[in-house]
């Protein structure tokens, strides 16, 4: 039986009261010791304002780690963590969860190396709403609003601050640092690059061929039944106008069902049975509307980055395919943008996240040198 979430005396799950501007810092309160990770000196988990996938005003939580190192001159250097997919109840936030042992130890890394972390639980995950799983532009406004945020505490931050990903997050950190400049403005924050791992760029493609005739890539893990109900089911949110429901076979509508509040492990293990053809009844490119709402969605720009950018790929991944990764990289490429690939071939997608901190390390250090 799953451990139930602790909210930290902080439950916004109902949230009912005034919002404010994107970044508003709404409350304040300490984390529960036993959701803390190793490296943090103070822990806290916050409410703020931020906007939603319908553009309306909506809260969202983080948890925010100060290092056991004195503050240097001029504040903490801030990372904003991007965390992979839990899931899009609100049992799954992860400032309510202890964290994993790979991402306590990857947080803890930061936290060790002097940066303050703001780890954003993304807009609907404990509040009010439904989180809108890889919609692009939501989620890169959740981040940049929670750092927003953090730096309306009384804590001695740094206006530098990186985004850093993996999975979910991985694609969450690059759409957060194409947009990052942009939706700080007037902040005052300075912005300096990005790390992500196991990003699902290019996902759109994918998703736009979704059908019971399409082709999945071969050596796929079973999680991706679960990835796939949480796209369907976020998108048939955010976009109820499409009706994807009818193009769902009975078991895709019921998979979609259970998305909304189900978490990833225990998810999967109820869709082990399935394959992703078989959720859809119909092509959904039938739909008036859909390709252009799917990129609209969930589409990472291939240009117009100010900042660095990091890419690690596991070419043992198999919940993300490499190629993904590899593909934007050469887009990237092609755009002229400031772009570092690792490529780590023994390693999957969990294992590149630590794998990939003996590169990420000095890259993230040159970026705030300057």
């Amino acid at each position: 039986m799953a451990t139930p979430p602790s909210w930290s005396g902080l439950n916004a799950t109902a949230y009912a009261g005034p919002i404010g501007p994107p970044g508003t810092l709404i409350e304040t309160v300490p984390l529960d010791p036993a959701l803390s990770v190793r490296g943090a000196s103070a822990a806290y988990r916050i409410l703020y304002a931020s906007i939603d996938q319908h553009d309306r005003p909506a809260v969202g939580t983080a948890a925010v780690f100060t290092p056991r190192t004195a503050a240097p001159q001029g504040g903490w250097p801030v990372i904003a963590w991007a965390h992979g997919t839990v899931g899009l109840g609100d049992d799954c936030t992860p400032s309510a969860n202890a964290r994993s042992p790979r991402d306590n130890e990857y947080l803890s890394h930061w936290l060790d190396q002097g940066y303050a972390v703001v780890a954003a639980d993304y807009v609907g995950l404990g509040t009010p709403g439904l989180m809108s799983y890889l919609n692009a532009r939501t989620t890169a406004h959740g981040i940049v609003d929670a750092v927003i945020a953090a730096h309306h505490m009384d804590l001695p931050l740094s206006p530098r601050w990186a985004v850093v990903g993996q999975s979910q997050g991985g694609g969450a950190a690059v759409a957060t640092a194409r947009w990052a400049t942009e939706f700080s403005a007037g902040s005052g924050l300075d912005y300096r690059g990005v790390v992500a791992t196991g990003t699902p760029a290019g996902v759109e493609a994918m998703v736009g061929q979704a059908g019971p005739q399409m082709t999945v890539p071969p050596n796929l893990d079973p999680i991706a039944n679960a990835y796939a109900a949480y796209i369907v089911a976020a998108l048939r949110e955010a976009r109820p106008d499409l009706n994807l429901d009818s193009a769902l076979t009975p078991a895709g509508r019921a998979a979609a069902d259970r998305a909304e509040s189900v978490c990833v492990h225990e998810l999967a293990a109820a869709l082990a049975d399935m394959t992703v053809p078989g959720f859809f009844s119909g092509p959904l490119a039938g739909i008036p509307g859909y390709l252009e709402a799917v990129d609209q969605f969930m589409g990472i720009p291939d240009a117009g980055f100010d900042r660095p950018i990091f890419l690690g790929v596991g070419l043992q991944d198999r919940d993300v395919p490499p190629d993904l990764t590899l593909r934007f990289h050469d887009r990237l490429v092609a755009n002229g943008q400031p772009v570092v690939l690792k490529v780590y071939p023994d390693d999957d997608h969990s294992s590149t996240v630590l794998a990939s901190m003996a590169d990420s390390t000095p890259f993230l250090a040159a970026r705030f040198a300057g």
